[in-house]
């Protein structure tokens, strides 16, 4: 299977995501849209990822637009897609949800709750990273699979085969560090999980983290739960 991840900032690479790709025996491709504006065909994409990035959905960005195209055509051909942040509120616009300031920024480590049944072998609660102030609403026919205390919508499911988060479970340590060093300054301000960028990187990572990760994309993979 071809993964085709799209990166769409230096410091939030696909982390743990690799492993499991490497794990499975599937070939990873990286691409990298905004820096150089390429992006894969839908005919060699098995399974999309999207990762986050700086950038909202709703900026007159033309590789945005077009990474929604290929998104769209493959929602068409029930291939798997994942997105976390950015690329959940891709998935999300896609789907003709809106994108928009949450309530709160969450910029951190804070719990994430299940909600409904559409993961039934997944705990209840999970501890994510959290680095946004933009929340998705959730696109028609999704089904709610995640929230936090401070901003309800965190996780959707569509079609069991179309995951978008709004926090990350896929940073390694050495991707935490990267985004501590490089967007730490992210932190400092209005962030109402109250975590400074000592404390996050202090922290560390979950160790059950890629697990969890790595069951939710086999999920995708299976188009079951």
């Amino acid at each position: 299977m071809r993964i085709n991840i799209l990166q769409h900032t230096p410091n939030e690479g696909p982390g743990t995501i690799l492993d499991w790709a490497n794990q499975r025996g599937h070939a990873a491709y990286i691409y990298h849209p905004a820096q150089f504006n390429k992006l894969p065909t839908a005919a060699e994409t098995d399974f999309l990822v999207i990762l986050g990035g700086p950038m909202s959905p709703n900026d007159d960005l033309p590789w945005l637009a077009a990474e929604r195209q290929l998104i769209r055509q493959l929602l068409d051909q029930g291939k798997p897609i994942f997105g976390a942040c950015l690329g959940a509120q891709q998935i999300a616009l896609t789907l003709g949800a809106a994108i928009h300031p949450a309530g709160h920024k969450e910029v951190g480590w804070a719990p994430v709750t299940k909600q409904g049944t559409a993961l039934p072998n997944f705990p209840a609660q999970a501890t994510a990273l959290h680095w946004h102030q933009d929340a998705f609403d959730l696109p028609a026919g999704s089904q709610l699979v995640f929230s936090s205390a401070l901003n309800p919508n965190q996780g959707f499911l569509y079609r069991q085969n179309v995951l978008g988060l709004q926090f990350h479970f896929e940073p390694a340590l050495v991707n935490l560090r990267e985004m501590v060093v490089n967007d730490g300054d992210y932190a400092t301000s209005g962030n109402d999980l109250h975590q400074s960028v000592g404390e996050i990187l202090a922290h560390g990572i979950p160790a059950e983290n890629a697990a969890l990760l790595g069951q939710l994309l086999d999920s995708l993979v299976a188009g079951t739960d």
